[in-house]
């Protein structure tokens, strides 16, 4: 790769983007100076995300210019060109990472993307790790991670290509303040090793930003001010950034300026509101809550701090009675829990730190829903929404769906949602993670006065320092259990601390000093970034490459392997379904219920009825009394033929009169009656042909199938049923896995590595093409050893076709793939759109060739169609390779087809 080196690591020129009615980016102009750490700040909402996703090539520029590192990112062949050299973290714990597989494997499939040769990956990973404290960690899978460790995970894999331009989208929203020192640490370290290296940051920590070189502050998609913390603070006359900030924005948007004095809590022996002892919750061996005990006042604010994974957010379950404990004991008011009881949860109002609203819903129709959940009159829930609304700024993204919505956006959703039934217990998991500092305290305002006005009980979460110091009492814990609780001063002189972040450092490191087999790892000198871990300058190929289109074969592989419930879908459901298809789908038509309405009454009349009693065919029931009897027991499906024989039958039929009789045939199920009525036709003449002897003499007519000459529904099912399967789990499969990367948001890592198109789908089908064809082999044995149904043709034509068609219906399942971005849709419209046509155009039901013009054309056009009659020619009728390879032929050129379609279609940015 050529290497750009310029004066600037960005320059935009009237750069706009718009998402439906909103407008993100508003003619934005900007130039961002190379070899800095540049901080983005502003509110949630405004744009930041959006230009970062613009900068690094993830998504599609709609109006503008920008030129990264110096290359135009509009143009698709310097932004691949330029792509190895930018780094992009994407906003979210973990967001850009595997959970089901290890530390190890997640660095290690990110360096083959980057087409590093295995000695290069290895060292890059064993440096990385070690500069970060996850070296004793590779094995661990990432889901079982703290969220500061997957914070420097997510670090690493962005670092292992050694970029020139790092992006980093809110890196350390939700980590604990040890984490985040850790982490700009290693920042450091990484800078002092490679000082040209240019850093873009957003951030929701005006503390973290204080001390980037270069600031850009932002609004309503605009640049309120760029330059220095120092400039800015000159700038505005203010004495620390948050204010500069606050003082940039419009007027209008600067919500209350008056000094935040909380005044302070009446000292009263008040009823407890929530007392807690020794209460503990175990998840098989692993403790995540060891025995803790606090009491809590009634309109009391207690702080819950602790690092990332200690167990806060299982604690917050255990009180409000979503987790039962392992041990231990949960009081409300005196009274011990009771985990059943309505009235307790509308007492209590619970934010969980997870997103846990309705996505797929309007922000208007999540309050609404939830005033209802909770029994709101219908005179109170227009009130009340519209006074969360008015305090939480929602009113300009009502019709928004909850999903799309920013991440600050939505916990201001999250928090009106909470206090919709004016609970008296509180509690709010880490609730302003990623709010913006306005927001942030017009929220704190709400809280003291629920707290000081309406004596509501308050326990929070939080990794704010300025936000801990607000509440009235604090409670510390780490790895499972309390190290400490009282007043903020009070724990900040215990530690002989500057300030609480500098006392709840030294808690923890005095907590995991104390523990050998402490997880998060102390800073020392082995715990930095050596000279050697930046790698000289090399070429990433542009090309096809095999390592990087193997390296998402060998991911999806991986994950598979550990998903047990895709597995079971895979095998188990297919054989199920295909007992269930063979032995419940079934054209036989055996012991037909049939009554006589016989009004002749003659030895005629009964021996023309003894053609159908003496028929396997059918079974004989109680005869008829009446018409109105025939009616009744057809309405019921007491029989399905009833027949009737008029008065005068032997008379006439002796006296050579025409003759008439009538069988009423149950018409309800057409496929069925059609068969009856053929059976009923057949006994008929049978009946006929005895009444003319000389003419039986003469000739008879003997019908034989070939083929199937039992006549037996088991052949005719068990050599189809592969078709319709191998179309319906493979493609499922194949379509949900890459909905996955998209729900998941690792969908990224495809938009910012060198991987093209093709790479990535072939990579990702290729261990679906495995499992299709382990499930061939399962359903075909099943089929001859278990059902007892021969190959009499070609097995070697017929494992050849199976493993094109799965091929062929995981590129069907790749096409689909690209009209959803969740699994559950991906579930359901692949299962519609494979399952109709194959059912009704594949020669399943009838031969292709029989088919109207449309259907006849559809199904030439269908996989199902080819492997449907390789299938069935194989088991039933003996053909030959060489007469199946018309079909195998057609299968192939599927395949081509198929993939270059999903190639097509598959976007290498967002729109």
């Amino acid at each position: 790769m050529t290497e750009m080196k310029t004066a600037h690591a960005v320059t935009l020129q009237h750069v706009s983007h718009q998402y439906r009615e909103t407008l993100a980016l508003d003619a934005l102009s900007l130039t961002i100076p190379a070899g800095q750490i540049v901080g983005l700040i502003g509110p949630d909402g405004v744009g930041k995300s959006t230009l970062l996703g613009l900068i690094s090539g993830v998504r599609k520029l709609q109006q503008g210019k920008i030129s990264t590192l110096g290359a135009d990112m509009s143009d698709a062949k310097q932004r691949k060109q330029v792509g190895p050299s930018i780094a992009y973290m994407p906003q979210g714990l973990g967001k850009n990472l595997y959970s089901d597989l290890s530390v190890e494997e997640n660095l290690a499939f990110f360096g083959r993307l980057f087409n590093q040769q295995s000695k290069e990956r290895s060292a890059r990973i064993n440096l990385l790790t070690k500069a970060t404290g996850l070296h004793a960690f590779l094995d661990r899978p990432v889901g079982k991670l703290s969220g500061g460790m997957k914070q420097k995970l997510g670090l690493c894999c962005a670092l292992i290509h050694d970029p020139d331009l790092l992006i980093l989208d809110e890196p350390t929203t939700g980590v604990d303040p040890l984490s985040r020192r850790q982490f700009w640490s290693l920042i450091a370290d990484i800078r002092a090793q490679k000082p040209d290296m240019s850093i873009l940051v957003s951030t929701a920590y005006m503390d973290e930003a204080e001390h980037f070189e270069w600031l850009v502050a932002m609004n309503d998609g605009r640049i309120l001010a760029t330059g220095t913390a120092t400039e800015l603070k000159h700038q505005t006359g203010t004495s620390d950034l948050e204010k500069a900030f606050i003082a940039l924005l419009p007027e209008s948007e600067r919500g209350n300026q008056t000094d935040f004095i909380i005044p302070p809590r009446p000292i009263t022996d008040g009823d407890q509101a929530i007392t807690a002892k020794g209460l503990t919750q175990k998840f098989g061996d692993f403790t995540a809550v060891d025995k803790v005990d606090f009491t809590i006042k009634t309109g009391e604010i207690f702080g819950f701090l602790g690092s990332n994974g200690c167990g806060k957010t299982t604690t917050m379950k255990m009180l409000t009675g979503l987790l039962t404990p392992t041990e231990g004991e949960v009081f409300l008011w005196g009274e011990p829990i009771d985990t059943k009881s309505l009235d307790t949860r509308r007492r209590i109002g619970f934010m969980s730190q997870s997103f846990s609203l309705y996505s797929e819903m309007s922000v208007e129709q999540n309050l609404f829903l939830h005033a209802r959940l909770f029994h709101l009159h219908n005179s109170q829930q227009q009130q009340r929404i519209a006074e969360l609304v008015e305090r939480f700024k929602l009113k300009h993204h009502l019709q928004e769906l909850a999903g799309q919505l920013p991440l600050g956006i939505r916990q201001r959703l999250s928090l009106a949602v909470a206090l919709i039934h004016k609970p008296e217990i509180l509690i709010l998991d880490e609730p302003t993670s990623g709010v913006d500092p306005i927001a942030r305290d017009e929220f704190w305002r709400t809280l003291v006065e629920l707290s000081r006005e309406d004596n509501v009980t308050i326990f929070i979460s939080t990794h704010f320092m300025n936000e801990a110091l607000r509440c009235d009492r604090i409670s510390l814990m780490h790895a499972g259990k309390v190290l400490a609780q009282g007043s903020p001063n009070q724990l900040i002189s215990d530690k002989q601390a500057p300030d609480l972040e500098t006392a709840f450092i030294r808690y923890m490191e005095d907590a995991m000093a104390s523990s050998p087999s402490e997880e998060m790892i102390l800073e020392s000198d082995d715990s930095k970034i050596p000279a050697e871990a930046s790698s000289p300058p090399r070429k990433t190929s542009q090309r096809f490459s095999l390592r990087r289109l193997f390296a998402y074969s060998h991911r999806e592989t991986l994950e598979l392997l550990r998903d047990p419930v895709r597995l079971s879908f895979a095998f188990i459901g297919s054989i199920l379904l295909l007992l269930v298809f063979t032995y419940g789908i079934t054209t036989d038509v055996e012991k037909i219920k049939f009554s006589a309405l016989d009004l002749d009454q003659t030895p005629a009349s009964r021996n023309y009825l003894k053609s159908f009693e003496g028929s396997s065919y059918f079974k004989e029931m109680p005869p008829l009394k009446s018409k109105t009897d025939m009616d009744n027991r057809l309405v019921s499906r007491a029989i399905e033929v009833a027949i009737e024989i008029p008065p005068g039958f032997g008379k006439n039929l002796k006296s050579g009169k025409n003759v008439t009789v009538s069988a009423w045939v149950d018409g309800a199920n057409t496929f069925r009656a059609g068969t009856v009525t053929g059976y009923v036709s057949g006994a008929h003449a049978a009946y006929l042909s005895k009444q003319t002897p000389s003419g039986a003499a003469l000739m008879q007519i003997q019908s034989r199938f070939k083929y199937n000459p039992a006549m037996e529904n088991i052949y005719a099912m068990a050599p189809s049923m592969p078709a319709l399967l191998l179309i319906l789990f493979p493609a499922i499969l194949m379509a949900v896995s890459v909905a996955r990367e998209k729900e998941m948001g690792t969908i990224t890592n495809f938009y910012v590595t060198p991987t093209s198109r093709l790479e990535f789908v072939i990579g990702k089908q290729l261990p679906y093409i495995a499992v299709g064809f382990i499930n061939l082999l399962m359903l075909l044995l099943f089929v001859i050893f278990v059902m007892n149904v021969p190959v009499k043709g070609s097995i070697a034509a017929l494992i050849l076709g199976g493993t094109l068609y799965v091929a062929a219906t995981t590129g069907l399942g790749l096409l689909l793939s690209s009209l959803v971005r969740t699994q559950v849709a991906a579930v359901f419209v692949t299962a519609v759109l494979t399952m109709m046509p194959t059912m009704q155009f594949s020669g399943m039901l009838q031969p292709v060739s029989t088919l109207e013009e449309t259907g006849r054309i559809i199904g030439s056009f269908w996989p199902t169609t080819y492997f449907m009659h390789l299938s069935v020619a194989s088991f039933t009728k003996g053909l030959t390779f060489e007469e199946l390879s018309g079909d195998l032929w057609a299968l192939l050129a599927f395949l081509p087809v198929l993939v270059g379609l999903s190639a097509f279609l598959l976007k290498k940015q967002e729109a």
